[in-house]
This record gives structure tokens, sequence and C-alpha cells, in this order.
């Protein structure tokens, strides 16, 4: 039976019975699958294979994954500019192809400055298939529901970490590292320009609908806050409310991003390598329940700095309790993982929240590409200052990762609006 269809006005698509923006949703979970799996968690795959292929040093292909995201973050920080330009659906077609040539690209570098131009074509892939990436495809869709849709929506990026990763090992034993890069590559590349043409192509506008399925705006809910007025292009750098969102976020994914490199191979020796791979899976599980469960219970009115604060503590008392485990107390172990993965998924959902509720509609997209950006530039390094620390001492790595966490969780406190006198 074909869908039923209302006379649009001219110049308009007909609007679908059906509300079309949970669609846009599962395009955009999928989007993330592909984008965290090739552009987040492929990397660290890549860094092996290339350096089991050619022989070359680990601090060589590793200052390759850096340069892979630095370049990355360089173009997050203009995507907002890039949108405007070319379109969502257009920038994300060309996301899934740079990502494919950049990993086939990967494989086949013959020499260290070919691996090193290959890191700008997968970076701008990443920049365009990535969290502010994501934030643009579900937010024109949604106000009053946009928690639980950006939820949903970032939840691939957790399922593209327990799917691909493993995946990436699974085919480069089977059929080489060449041929697996040219299939990730084609097939992600064919999915996200389907997805864009088919999902991403129309905004509500175009097909009549209003966000969330209304039948008309409210215009209690689409009038940003009285104090969030537009900004100039460089105010939002002198603005309070962004710079601590901007330090609490990055503090939060350094500490997140750090642990995470090392944690697995700390693992093995209490838990055994099996073990250890499955302690990990409980974590993406975890981080895919917190998310969720964070996006559903948010609800309008509700203060957004405080459910992020509240987010970095229950990852504090996470890295805290990983440390008084010593690591032979497995039950504490458990549990610290436990809460570290719980909170682990809000790191990338919560910030375009707060953006959302602190700032005018024309300063929130650029706000939220600009506090990826910056996270993502500054967790680049963040493996590498990690390891420093353990090698000095292990335990010193739980240390840091709780510190940041409550800097972080002190710095989204310290941006709330301040109240007037009568308010």
């Amino acid at each position: 039976m074909s869908a039923i269809t209302t006379k649009a006005p001219p110049g308009m698509i007909a609007a679908p019975s059906a509300f079309t923006g949970w669609r846009v949703v599962w395009a955009a979970f999928t989007v993330a699958v592909f984008g965290w799996g090739v552009g987040f968690y492929g990397p660290p795959v890549l860094l092996f294979a290339v350096h089991e292929a050619r022989g070359w040093s680990i601090p060589l292909v590793s200052a390759a994954v850096t340069c892979h995201f630095l370049l990355g973050a360089v173009v997050v920080a203009n995507l907002p500019a890039i949108h405007r330009r070319f379109g969502v659906p257009g920038v994300t077609r060309l996301g899934g192809v740079l990502s494919g040539a950049g990993v086939l690209g990967w494989a086949l570098a013959a020499a260290p400055w070919q691996l090193f131009a290959a890191t700008a074509l997968s970076g701008a892939g990443w920049a365009m298939t990535g969290a502010a990436a994501i934030n643009a495809m579900v937010s024109p869709w949604f106000i009053r529901r946009r928690p639980a849709a950006l939820s949903t929506a970032y939840n691939g990026a957790s399922v593209g970490g327990v799917v691909l990763s493993p995946l990436w090992v699974l085919l480069i034993a089977t059929v080489g590292f060449p041929a697996t890069a040219a299939l990730v590559g084609i097939t992600m590349a064919a999915v996200l320009w389907w997805l864009s043409s088919r999902y991403l192509a129309h905004g509500p506008a175009a097909l009549g609908q209003q966000p969330d399925g209304e039948a008309a705006p409210a215009a209690t809910e689409t009038r940003p806050p009285p104090t969030a007025v537009p900004m100039p292009v460089r105010g939002l750098w002198r603005e309070r409310r962004f710079l601590t969102l901007t330090l609490g976020s990055t503090l939060g994914l350094f500490a997140q991003v750090g642990l995470i490199a090392h944690l697995l191979s700390m693992l093995v020796a209490p838990l055994g390598a099996q073990r250890a791979g499955l302690v990990a899976g409980l974590m993406t599980v975890c981080a895919i329940i917190g998310r969720t469960g964070m996006g559903w219970v948010l609800r309008p009115g509700m203060n957004r700095r405080h459910a992020a604060a509240a987010n970095y503590g229950l990852q504090l008392a996470g890295s805290l309790a990983m440390l008084a485990s010593g690591g032979t107390d497995v039950a504490l172990l458990l549990a610290g993982i436990a809460l570290f993965g719980l909170g682990l998924g809000n790191a990338t959902s919560l910030p375009p929240l707060i953006a959302q509720a602190d700032f005018a509609p024309g300063d929130t997209a650029r706000a939220v590409a600009l506090i990826t950006a910056t996270g993502q530039a500054a967790y680049a390094f963040a493996p590498a200052g990690f390891g420093l620390l353990r090698a000095v001492d292990p335990a010193l790595i739980f240390i840091l990762a709780a510190g940041l966490q409550g800097l972080a969780a002190a710095a989204l406190l310290a941006g709330q609006r301040r109240k007037t006198l009568g308010s």
C-alpha cells in the first residue's frame, strides 16, 4: 500500500503521513556505525596492520594516527560552513568516499609520506561522519525530544566499535590488509551515499513537517533562552558558557581516550586475554545503556550541565574503583569498569544538548563543531600522555583520569548562568 501524502505548497515535497525524523535518526545511527568504526576505532587496528605489513616503527605509525585526528579536527571546526556550502547530504557522501579512500591509502602506502597523505583523507572523512556531523543530521528534526533522538543516533558509535573493530581484525587475517581496506571503504561509501540520498536530502520544512512531529511549532520550546542571543563569529571564544563547556568536554574526552587506550592491555594480567576482551565489550554495553538512559530521562527544563557533571562524577567513581582494586580485586575492578562505561557514551551526546540549551539556534551548530574539534585535537595526544605516566606507575593513569573528570565536572558547573536578583 502506498503512503498517504498531503498536498504541499509549490516548491515543497509532499509530506508523508508518518513523521520522518526517526528515520533520519536511524540513518544517522548507521552513519555513526561507519564513522566511528572506521574513523575512530579503525586507526588503532590500522596502526598494528601497517606496522606488521611495512615494518615501520610504532612511533612513526602512531604519529600518523595523531595526524589523522588533528587534520580531522581542522575540518570539524569548519564543518558548519562546509555544510552551508555543500549541504549535509553532499558532505556526508563525500565523507564516506574520503574515508574509504583514506583507509585504502593506509593499506597501500609504500613510503611514510604516502601514509601521512592518506591521513588527510581519512581524517577529513572522520570529521564529516563524526559527532558534529551526526548532530547536524538530527537536530533540525527535534527540539523537545532531541536528547532521546541524539542518544539513539550516537549509539551507532558504540555499535561501530563492537562490530567493526573485530571485523577489521578478522578480515585482515582472512583476505589481507589491502583487500579489507577496499571492502570496508567501498561498503561505507556506498551505504552513506544511499542513506544521504534517501533520508538526509530534505529537512522537515521541505517535507511540510515540524520538529518532533508536532502539528505546529511550540513557541515556548523553540524560543531560545533570553540570555542566548546570537553572537559574532569570534564571540563564542569570549563567552564563559562556551569556554567552560569546551573545557569540560575536552578534559572528559582526554581522560576517556587516554584510559581506554591502555585499559585493555592492563586487564590481560588479572583476567586473561579472552576475559579482558569480554570486559571491554561489557564497557561498550554499559555505554549504550548509559547514553540511552540519559537521553530518555532528560526533559525540557532539566539542567543539562548538572546531568553532565553527574556523568563525570560517575566516571570519577569508576576510575577510583579501578585504582582501589589494585588489579587483583576482580569484583571491584568490574564495578569500576561498569561505572566508567555507563558515562562513556554521554561524553559525546551531552555537549550538543548543553549547547542547544545555552545558545541561540544560529550559534549552536558552530559551538558544537568547535567543541568537537577542540576535544579531538586534545585527545589525539591522550594515549601518548597516559602512556608516559603508565611507564612511571600504572596506578597514575587512574589518578589522572579521576582528576580530569573531576575538573571537567567543575568546569561545567562553573559555566551555569548566574542568577540575577529577583530571579
